[in-house]
């Protein structure tokens, strides 16, 4: 039975959609149903989910809005009294009428993607307009403090409203210079669902499953864009692997440890198909090459099956391409399988200075230490990783991992 919490997930950027369609301003939109949100979480658990909750949630944001609409109409009046001079225009409210049965979360990334906003704040309004991420969650990904991320989406909403752009699809070219933004927010809406950075669950399905879903109707939108087809064949390698990325409890079982037979075998055949597509019909992007590597991964068999040579040499095609420091991390790990240990601790080194807190740093740093046969270093990395990984399910795995090699490091 879908939680409270995830249904309400799902349904805000339908919601938010609806809101925005009817009055024309997103800001004060987001803001209503952020409201709308907070009441039905408050009164659903002990009321019970009504029985058309988009509705429900429809007619609470509608209130807020007409709520603020007049104020802001009553401030209004009174200055112009004040000042003398009758009214010079209408009202801006208008009857909110029947909810349009249409999926509005397109024109949503499309808008949150705005040229006028910087990748560093569009990024985050979408991830909290359209993928239901809160503030909190936002800033963590972003490895900034929340108050910092609710300021900088704060001044996105502003920016959007002094824009002033109707809500509705872009035109194609207008579509083209947002569409890396949107194919970024999908990214780390699936990553943040695969694996999420807090809480006591390993991850969300719910929220990995709407990015598949956002990914299928964005690729329907533009059935011949290698990239997004590459970043959907991506999620469907990728989540392939859920049913065996844990154990009984709860547990993390790492991928050199999965039974694959419990892989998702339909997803794997979809995800290489579309991969396969992707790549014939290139220019290669970054999405293009993540999902060759996760094809490699899904293909092999048995772990000692792994072309780990191939993969480490996308990983460097892909490194070349970002410059991002966490590609670099993952070719390490490939580095290390398929040339040895040193040689992965050597091209961690390189970026130490950027990612040498990092907890995922710090856990692959010390998974080589271990191959490497330094059990001191390696259980004080593991130790390290845990105390800075938000997820519980991760800080138990590398606690267990820390508690492992002190064993095996006593004498018989």
């Amino acid at each position: 039975m879908t939680s409270p919490e995830d249904l309400l997930r799902e349904l805000a950027p339908q919601v938010l959609g609806v809101i925005t369609r009817r009055y024309g301003d997103f800001a004060s939109a987001e803001d209503a149903v952020q409201e709308a949100l907070l009441a039905a979480a408050l009164s659903w658990p002990a009321e019970g989910t009504p029985g058309n909750p988009v509705g429900w949630l429809i007619r609470v944001a509608a209130r807020r809005m007409t709520d603020q609409y007049r104020s802001d109409e009553a401030r209004r009046r009174r200055e112009l009294l004040a000042a003398s001079c009758p009214p010079t225009s209408p009202s801006p409210f208008t009857d909110p009428g029947p909810a349009p049965g249409q999926d509005d979360t397109l024109i949503l990334m499309y808008l949150c993607c705005h040229p006028a906003l910087a990748p560093g704040s569009a990024i985050p309004l979408t991830l909290r307009a359209v993928g239901g991420l809160t503030t909190r969650e936002i800033a963590a990904a972003f490895l900034l403090p929340e108050a910092t991320m609710g300021q900088r989406i704060s001044r996105a909403k502003a920016t959007l409203k002094a824009a002033g752009e109707p809500f509705r699809l872009p035109g194609p070219d207008q579509q083209a210079g947002r569409l890396r933004c949107v194919l970024h927010v999908l990214y780390l809406l699936f990553n943040e669902g695969y694996t999420t950075s807090s809480g006591p669950d390993l991850a969300r399905a719910d929220m990995s499953g709407e990015a598949i879903r956002l990914a299928r109707m964005l690729r329907a939108s533009l059935p011949g864009d290698p990239e997004v087809t590459g970043l959907l064949a991506l999620m469907l390698l990728t989540e392939a692997r859920r049913p065996a990325r844990t154990g009984p409890g709860g547990e993390l079982i790492p991928l050199a440890e999965q039974q694959r037979g419990r892989w998702d075998r339909a997803l794997i055949t979809e995800g290489l198909t579309l991969v396969t597509e992707a790549l014939r019909h290139g220019p290669t992007g970054e999405y293009q090459l993540q999902a060759a590597i996760a094809a490699l991964h899904d293909q092999a068999a048995r772990p000692a099956d792994t072309g780990w040579a191939e993969i480490q040499a996308l990983y460097r095609v892909l490194e070349r391409m970002t410059g991002n420091p966490m590609v670099t991390l993952n070719r390490a790990a490939a580095a290390a399988m398929a040339d040895g240990p040193a040689a992965g601790l050597a091209i961690l080194d390189t970026v130490a200075g950027q990612l040498g807190e990092h907890h995922r740093y710090l856990s692959v740093r010390a998974h080589l230490l271990e191959q490497a046969g330094d059990q001191a270093g390696a259980r004080a990395g593991f130790q390290a990783a845990a105390a800075r990984a938000g997820n519980v399910r991760e800080q138990q795995y590398l606690m267990t991992k820390a508690a492992q090699v002190a064993a095996d490091s006593r004498p018989r």
